[in-house]
């Protein structure tokens, strides 16, 4: 089975994607499963991972229908304020929904010691309880406040999303690549081989841009804890969805049979419990 663990679906509201700048004006629309559909079978995959692109609990009930009405939506990774009171709470509304994999907060547009705030954590533990999985969105400068997250939550289940952003624009490798290193040394700690095209320069980046970055994170953490995502439609900034799928699947080219399995599909599926 060949799964993109990462991409969004969004009926375009400039309020709630407020996010989405001017200058992105080519994802300024909707995207629903109809436009994604053709695009994995032109490129062999079975399905996919929805991930939340609004902070709200109606994305999830958004995701979870689009899931329900469209089978190859494998998983749904949605969102819950894991600083709230009512944290246990919205986690219990989802402990039937069986195509809730897990959640994410958006971590990247708050300050990195939030992952150490007692709330949070508080949080993070009811997670646990729940068997769910956590996707972790963070920039660089995060990484040291993240290696003290996963480190005191051993049986958590996390993944760093889009390699935590390196600057691959501005050529910045070493700090970011040193906390990788750290960061992989944990076993609970998987990453996800995307958005990787617009954290470089969007009309000019390279394959041979790139390759450092992934090396990086292919020798950390290996076939078994990385997993392909196209981040589409975000990735469209930069790439069409056969230029973007082709970066990873032309590094992985000389790797065996099993690591490239592992790296489209198979560690999606083990992470997400998709069968």
């Amino acid at each position: 089975m060949k799964i993109d663990a990462h991409q969004h679906f969004w009926k375009y509201n400039p309020e709630k994607h407020a996010w989405i700048e001017e200058n992105m004006s080519v994802i300024r629309k909707d995207f629903l499963p109809s436009d994604l559909k053709p695009l994995l079978d032109h490129e062999g995959f079975d399905g996919t991972v929805a991930v939340q692109a609004d902070e709200s609990l109606d994305e999830n009930e958004f995701l979870l229908e689009l899931a329900k009405e469209n089978p190859w939506i494998k998983k749904v990774v949605g969102w819950v304020d894991l600083c709230s009171e009512n944290i246990l709470e919205d986690l219990e509304n989802y402990s039937d929904t069986v195509n809730m994999a897990g959640f994410r907060m958006i971590l990247q547009g708050q300050p990195p010691e939030l992952m150490a705030d007692a709330a949070f954590r508080k949080g993070m533990a009811h997670l646990e309880k729940f068997g769910y999985t956590y996707d972790i969105l963070i920039f660089p400068h995060h990484l040291e406040e993240a290696i003290n997250l996963v480190k005191s939550f051993p049986n958590q289940p996390f993944v760093i999303d889009h390699l935590a952003k390196p600057y691959i624009k501005d050529g910045k490798i070493d700090e970011w690549a040193k906390n990788m290193k750290i960061i992989s040394g944990f076993d609970n700690v998987s990453c996800k081989v995307s958005g990787m095209v617009t954290e470089a320069d969007w009309n000019k980046w390279t394959k041979a841009e790139l390759a450092p970055y992934m090396d990086v994170v292919f020798e950390a953490f290996g076939s078994k804890r990385l997993m392909f995502g196209s981040d589409w439609p975000v990735a469209l900034l930069a790439a069409d969805y056969p230029k973007n799928t082709g970066i990873v699947k032309d590094y992985i080219e000389e790797l065996s049979e099993k690591e490239q399995a592992d790296v489209l599909g198979f560690t999606a599926a083990n992470f997400y419990g998709i069968k």
